[in-house]
């Protein structure tokens, strides 16, 4: 016999009117298990009963598949899907209290990285900020290793890099070089370097081909009227390019030798800070004199703590003048709990959340009703 469904909320909201609807075609075609529905639509049972569960409203895609499954007309449910849609965002526009507003406004970044000027927006990451701050302080070549959607890049940019230029490593502002190395990383970094000497970046690839040595003389030169406190950073964020991007060997090589040159020389003035993926750690280590140079220069970037992920929902809410409720933060953090490389699926979440707020607070309801942690992207595509 197969299992009974929950009971649905006890409301007259356009998510569980359109459950409802959904459990009344199944019923219709004979209430077949989901099993047998999985079967017929080809999405697993979870999804299908997602579907009909009036938490989120589920993707057109599944909608037409659960529907066809329960030999529903296609075209009916298609308007279905789209009305149900436009009560929604009819809702959370004003008709039941919820505001929509302009995500250029919204205190969370969605799912790109944080960039140095969202600093004043980025929480939760405090000890490591600090913990990385410190060791860059202490030596010339750092590396911060992460998996994929952990942070990594916001560290780098909102943290390390937004620190740097405020106050530096020791009171004094640093000037900072930041960039992603693409297929041809030597032409990137000459091409951000020229910007801080005023030199020509075809003049100063010629001189690091000629001699990777030159890039570590080019910055003592351009920082030569500054205190000699004053280092250069560099931040290469996403090194992982070098080896996924770049086809030349020799470039890549030529890059990593003025970088290593550069920290290593008696009288450098640059701070090297590399953001490599976690699963390109043994790529690095196969080039000898980059990782003789890692040894001890690491960095290891985990999933946030509990704690640190509700500061990190919270304290932007607060800083934009609203309050996050007590089961959406649970519920964030239950849909987190286990899930590697979640934060850009957290921000876009409550990025979503956010749009859909109700007055000053962000409720659970406007969560469910994005599509939480699983669904917001697929929801937000659909829109789109």
């Amino acid at each position: 016999m197969p299992r009974s469904e929950s009971p649905l909320a006890q409301s007259d909201s356009p998510l569980v009117r359109f459950a409802a609807e959904l459990r009344q075609l199944r019923k219709a075609a004979g209430t077949p298990p989901y099993r047998e529905l999985a079967k017929r639509a080809h999405y697993s049972t979870t999804t299908l009963s997602d579907a009909a569960g009036g938490h989120s409203l589920p993707s057109l895609a599944v909608t037409l598949a659960y529907a066809e499954a329960c030999n529903g007309d296609r075209k009916e449910w298609e308007e279905r899907w789209h009305a149900t849609m436009a009560d929604i965002n009819s809702v959370n526009s004003g008709i039941c209290g919820a505001v929509l507003q302009d995500e250029s406004a919204s205190p969370y970044v969605g799912l790109a990285a944080f960039q140095p000027d969202d600093a004043y927006r980025f929480f939760g990451r405090d000890r490591l900020v600090n913990e990385l701050t410190a060791k860059v302080g202490q030596q010339r070549l750092t590396a911060v290793f992460g998996p994929s959607g952990c942070g990594k890049s916001s560290l780098l940019r909102a943290g390390l890099v937004a620190v740097a230029k405020k106050t530096g490593l020791g009171g004094t502002p640093l000037p900072v070089l930041l960039l992603s190395p693409g297929g041809h990383p030597l032409e990137e970094c000459v091409v951000r370097l020229a910007e801080l000497t005023g030199n020509s970046p075809g003049t100063l690839k010629a001189e690091f081909l000629d001699d990777p040595g030159n890039f570590h003389l080019r910055i003592r030169q351009a920082l030569a009227d500054r205190p000699e406190e004053t280092d250069l950073l560099i931040v290469v964020d996403q090194f992982e390019e070098v080896f996924t991007l770049c086809s030349d060997r020799a470039e890549r090589d030529r890059f990593i030798a003025a970088l290593l040159t550069s920290v290593g020389a008696t009288t450098s003035r640059v701070r090297v800070v590399l953001g490599v993926r976690a699963d390109f750690y043994a790529h690095c280590a196969q080039h000898p004199a980059l990782a003789e140079a890692l040894r001890d220069a690491q960095v290891m970037v985990g999933p946030m703590s509990s704690e640190e992920l509700r500061e990190a929902i919270t304290r932007p809410a607060i800083s934009a003048g609203c309050s996050v409720e007590g089961p959406l933060l649970a519920a964030v953090v239950a849909d987190t709990t286990g899930q590697s490389g979640a934060l850009p699926l957290v921000s876009h979440a409550m990025a979503e959340t956010w749009r859909r707020r109700s007055g000053n607070r962000l409720t659970v309801g406007g969560y469910r009703a994005a599509g939480g942690i699983r669904h917001a992207v697929a929801h937000s595509a659909e829109a789109a």
